[in-house]
C-alpha cells in the first residue's frame, strides 16, 4: 500500500494555486499534504489534516471526491486526476494509529452536543481541544449517527469510526447513550445543569413516506431503517428500491451483499435527473443493479409494485418483488425543537442567524438539521464555523 500511495502522490503537479483546495468545502491544503508526505513528514501531514478537518480519516473514504477536490484537479483536462482521497486516507489513518491525544486543561465551561453524527463529532473535537467540558448525547446505543447507521460497511469500515471515537474519549469527551433529548431530558435541564451552550446536530432520520396504498405491508421497508441493521432483514431474492438518491444507491448495493439476486432501482424521471452522485450510480451499475426509469409507484401489493409510466399517458404496469424499499428522502425529528421552543422553517430545518445560533439564546446548530441532506465534509465545514461562534459566545458570558 505504501508504494501504491507514493505512486499516486507523485502524480501531483504541486500547483502554486491548487484548484483542488478551492474545490474542498473545508479548504484542505492538498498540495502541502502531498509535499509533506513525500518528504517523509507523514505525522506532520496527518496533524495538519486533522486540525483542518477532525473527520479527515472518514471524509477521505466517503467524500464525493469527483465533485470536490479531485473534480477540480487540473489533471482532469489531460488525464486522470490525482487520487486525493486515497492519499489523504493513508496519511490520516497513519496519524490516528500512531498518535495519542492528550486531554487539555479544563477551561471551566461545559457544552452539550445533541446528536453524534459528523457535525457533532467535529464540534466535539474542536471545542474539547480548547479545554471545554463536552458531553455528547445520542438516542442510539452506539454513537456516530449517519456514519454508523447510514453508510454501509463496504463504504466505511466502522473500525475507523470506533478509532475516532476512542480519540474523543482521550480528550475527555463524555458520551451519554440511549437518551432522547426533548423526551427524557430537555434543553431547559441542560441549561439548569450549567451547560453554557447547547449544539444541535440531530440530523434528519425520519423517513418520508409515499402516502400510497400498500405502504404498511410487511415486506415494505424504509431505506434509512434498513441501513441501520441490514442483516436482520429477510429480503428474498428480488428487491425494488423506490427513489434514486445516494441513500437508494446504498440500499440497493447493500441488498446485493445480503442475498438479493435481482435489484431494481425504480425512478419516476430519466437517468439525467438522478439526484445521486454519478460515482454512486456507476458503482451501483458495477454491482449489477438495474435501473427502471420513468416509472412512479402508485400502489404496493404483496406481490410487488403497480406503477404508472411518467413518459407516456395513462399507461400502467407491474413489477414483482419480494421486498420493496422506500427511499424518497427524510424529514427531521421535531420532538426536540418543539420542546425546546426553537424556530424552524417550512421544511422543519433550524433557522439560524449568521453565527449559527437558533432562535433560542445559547442554542446553536449545524449538520443536516440545518442544511438538509448534505455530505459529511459539508457538515464538518459548517461545524467549524459554529465552533468559533460558540467559543466567542461563551467568552461574552464571563
Amino acid at each position: 500500500m505504501n508504494k501504491y500511495t507514493i505512486d499516486l502522490a507523485n502524480t501531483c503537479l504541486g500547483c502554486k494555486k491548487p484548484s483542488c483546495q478551492k474545490g474542498c468545502p473545508v479548504n484542505t491544503p492538498i498540495e502541502e499534504m502531498i509535499r509533506l508526505f513525500l518528504s517523509g513528514e507523514i505525522t506532520t501531514a496527518g496533524k495538519m489534516l486533522f486540525e483542518n478537518n477532525p473527520l479527515s480519516v472518514i471524509c477521505s473514504l466517503v467524500c464525493p471526491h469527483e465533485k470536490h477536490c479531485e473534480g477540480h484537479c487540473v489533471l482532469n483536462k489531460k488525464k486522470t486526476a490525482v487520487s486525493v482521497g486515497a492519499i489523504e486516507h493513508y496519511i490520516s489513518d497513519f496519524y490516528m494509529n500512531s498518535t495519542e491525544f492528550q486531554k487539555p486543561k479544563y477551561n471551566g465551561h461545559n457544552v452539550a452536543i445533541i446528536g453524534s453524527g459528523p457535525a457533532g463529532i467535529s464540534l466535539a473535537f474542536i471545542l474539547a481541544a480548547k479545554g471545554y467540558g463536552i458531553t455528547m448525547y445520542d438516542g442510539q446505543s452506539l454513537i456516530g449517527g449517519v456514519l454508523r447507521y447510514g453508510i454501509p460497511d463496504f463504504r466505511l469500515d466502522k473500525r475507523v469510526l470506533d478509532k475516532l471515537i476512542g480519540r474523543l474519549k482521550q480528550l475527555g469527551v463524555k458520551i451519554r447513550r440511549n437518551i432522547m433529548i426533548g423526551k427524557h431530558i430537555t434543553v431547559d435541564d441542560l441549561f439548569r445543569d450549567e451547560f453554557k451552550a447547547v449544539f444541535l446536530s440531530i440530523g434528519i432520520n425520519i423517513p418520508k413516506k409515499l402516502g400510497i396504498k400498500g405502504e404498511s405491508l410487511g415486506h415494505v421497508h424504509f431505506a434509512v431503517n434498513y441501513l441501520k441493521e441490514p442483516t436482520i432483514y429477510d429480503i428474498g431474492k428480488k428487491v425494488i428500491v423506490l427513489g434514486a438518491g445516494n441513500v437508494a444507491m446504498d440500499v440497493a448495493r447493500t441488498a446485493v451483499r445480503n442475498g438479493a439476486k435481482n435489484v431494481i432501482i425504480m425512478y419516476r424521471k430519466g437517468e439525467e435527473n438522478i439526484p445521486a452522485e454519478k460515482h454512486e450510480v456507476d458503482c451501483a451499475k458495477i454491482d449489477g443493479i438495474r435501473f427502471s426509469f420513468f416509472k412512479e409507484a402508485i400502489e404496493l401489493t404483496e406481490e410487488g409494485v403497480i406503477y404508472k409510466k411518467t413518459d407516456t399517458e395513462d399507461e400502467t404496469g407491474f413489477e414483482s418483488a419480494d421486498t420493496i424499499f422506500v427511499s424518497i428522502s427524510q424529514n427531521p425529528n421535531d420532538i426536540l425543537v418543539k420542546t425546546a421552543h426553537i424556530n424552524v422553517n417550512e421544511k422543519g430545518l433550524l433557522n439560524l442567524d449568521e453565527s449559527g445560533m437558533t432562535s433560542r439564546k445559547g442554542v446553536f446548530g449545524a449538520g443536516d438539521i440545518v442544511t438538509g441532506a448534505r455530505t459529511v465534509v459539508e457538515a464538518v465545514a459548517l461545524s467549524k464555523k459554529v465552533a468559533v461562534s460558540i467559543d466567542e459566545y461563551i467568552k461574552t458570558l464571563d
